[in-house]
């Protein structure tokens, strides 16, 4: 089980399970199984798929018979388009497509639950309590309060409810920080963070985020 206290660690305060009102147990060992795929299918479904280049048929050059069958002494020819000519189509050359893996609600569900047990029990789920002052973005403000709590140097998932542009547009360009709305989260930002963030005035949003992972 998750320990139930809240912990405080180097003037962070990491939320714990009591806090979210949940009870966690230990995932088990299949759940690095489905973590892989989810992985993988997240890589794989990213790429843009753009990538392309020109076979013969698609070449602008001339379809006539460079030379006649016979009597030249050369290799025999058809058309300048031939991959074995210069300027000539590729032969197998990428093609645009698009790339769809799919994975399991239940697969989703228990990478969620292990990457929270995690990050629960390492106690690298904290709360800010910090908000945007006033109606322009201020990130020099949002910096500063991640530094009094030595966030800076790690590499922090910052979790928003999407109609928040001002804290929005205030993190988004602080380095090393991934900002993700709370119906958006994915395994590959989860587990590339080294700590999960929230702001005290969205703890409801952040529970009831999480309530759906369990």
């Amino acid at each position: 089980m998750v320990n139930a206290e809240t912990k405080k660690t180097e003037g962070k305060i990491a939320v714990s399970s009591k806090d979210l009102g949940i009870t966690l147990k230990a995932p088990n060992k299949g759940v690095q199984t489905s973590f892989a795929l989810w992985i993988r299918s997240l890589l794989q479904n990213w790429r843009q798929g753009t990538v392309a280049c020109k076979g013969r048929a698609d070449v602008s050059r001339s379809g006539k018979k460079p030379w006649k069958q016979k009597g030249t002494g050369r290799a025999r020819a058809g058309t300048a388009r031939s991959p074995l000519w210069r300027g000539g189509g590729v032969t197998f050359g990428p093609q645009p497509r698009t790339r769809e893996l799919k994975v399991t609600r239940a697969a989703k569900k228990q990478v969620y639950e292990k990457l929270l047990y995690d990050f629960l029990s390492g106690g690298k789920v904290i709360s800010l309590d910090w908000s945007v002052e006033g109606d322009k973005p201020q990130t020099a403000v949002a910096h500063k309060a991640l530094k009094q709590v030595g966030l800076t140097d790690k590499k922090v998932v910052i979790f928003l409810p999407m109609e928040d542009l001002l804290a929005y547009t205030s993190v988004r360009n602080l380095p090393k920080v991934r900002v993700l709305f709370f119906d958006q989260p994915n395994a590959f930002d989860l587990a590339n963070a080294d700590y999960w963030v929230f702001f005290k005035k969205d703890l409801d949003h952040f529970k009831e985020m999480v309530l759906r992972w369990i």
